[in-house]
């Protein structure tokens, strides 16, 4: 992976990622295709009408279905779903402690009981890198010890511990890995622990930014906290986090976050909002949301957003969204979430150009005015 910062406009950075699979400039966000597919769309969506160039999978799913060597056996991730662009891989971490009903870390890793079939299932460091590697994912992302919010102090302090204890561990693993010929085109990335807490944030950040990873995430936020504590604690963050390499905010968020983030100086992203909110009816604009369910949009012949140029406002009504909505049409999950994914995509590459402009501030200036 090659990484160059093309522009910066204070915080905000503008820069270029190369993996063997893409050129990804930034601010990216990376749609989820949790199953190795984003929901109601395909490979001819993402890569015609979105043009995206890299998504996320994860490794607890695609672990326990339809299991990694199988993946591995159809071409990997790139084979198998017939996207040959870029791929982040989550470590799996955050879903076996989210949707486990038993849930347990220790210091070697994390056990847990699957969703699927109420089997147990032991997560290590290294059992999460070699499922990674049977995935073929550009970019993994290491086991971390993830930590509930509110959490004590001597909850975030063991998280950190356990956290860079695990690092080190993932790190000293895929180095001997790719000396033996594995993974060669993969990267690593390390995940920044601590809460809201500035000291724990602080400790984590020097512990593994200073490990020879090829990227660094901010994790364990976007987790009920409020808007402004998060702000906050990436705020103070981001400036122990190395200049040279790429910065990735997990699990975030609304077009607002994302804005905000940028101009701390965030490149990455990634969120299930833009699909799951167009799921459920709540559509993304320059002026705000839309409820396209509600009786108003019934005979509405504008599109979901004028100022939009997607595939979905080119040709369909507002009133033809609800309708299908309404109707509970299958097509509409693929109509709404084309548009959704169009918008935060535009918002990243208006937020680059304003970036490689020096004109960031009145970037943002202008997206809140528009909102109503």
């Amino acid at each position: 992976m090659t990484f160059k910062i093309d522009a910066t406009d204070d915080n905000a950075r503008a820069c270029t990622i190369e993996t063997a699979h893409s050129k990804i400039v930034t601010p990216v966000f990376m749609p989820v295709g949790t199953s190795a597919t984003v929901k109601a769309l395909d490979t001819f969506d993402m890569r015609e009408h979105l043009d995206t160039k890299i998504i996320l999978a994860n490794t607890y799913h695609l672990y326990l279905r339809p299991g990694e060597k199988v993946v591995e056996e159809l071409g990997k991730l790139h084979g198998f779903t017939g996207y040959d662009r870029s791929f982040l891989t989550d470590s799996g971490g955050f879903q076996a402690f989210s949707l486990s009903d038993i849930s347990v870390a220790d210091d070697n890793g994390i056990l847990f009981r699957s969703h699927i079939d109420g089997s147990k299932h032991y997560f290590t460091p290294s059992k999460v890198l070699d499922i990674q590697y049977s995935l073929g994912s550009d970019i993994m992302m290491i086991l971390d010890d993830l930590v509930a919010l509110p959490a004590t102090k001597e909850r975030l302090k063991l998280s950190v511990a356990r956290t860079t204890k695990w690092a080190k561990e993932s790190i000293a693993y895929h180095r001997f890995k790719q000396s033996t010929g594995t993974g060669i085109d993969q990267n690593i990335f390390a995940i920044i622990q601590g809460g809201v807490d500035k000291e724990f944030r602080k400790i984590s950040a020097q512990s593994l930014c200073e490990l020879d990873f090829d990227g660094f995430a901010i994790g364990g936020l976007s987790v009920g906290e409020e808007n402004s504590l998060m702000y906050e604690t990436v705020e103070y963050t981001t400036p122990f986090m190395p200049v040279e390499k790429p910065r990735y905010l997990m699990g975030v968020g609304t077009p607002e976050d994302l804005v905000e983030n940028i101009e701390r100086g965030v490149d990455m992203f990634d969120c299930v909002m833009p699909t799951r909110n167009a799921r459920n009816g709540t559509l993304f604009t320059t002026f705000g949301k839309v409820n396209i369910k509600a009786a108003r949009y019934k005979t509405d012949q504008n599109p979901i957003d004028p100022a939009c140029s997607c595939y979905t406002c080119r040709r369909y009504s507002r009133a033809y969204l609800c309708h299908l909505y309404r109707a509970k049409e299958l097509t509409y999950f693929r109509l709404a979430s084309m548009h959704n994914l169009h918008y935060y995509l535009t918002l990243m590459s208006q937020a680059r150009e304003a970036i490689m402009k020096g004109e960031y501030s009145l970037f943002k200036k202008e997206f809140y005015s528009k909102r109503v």
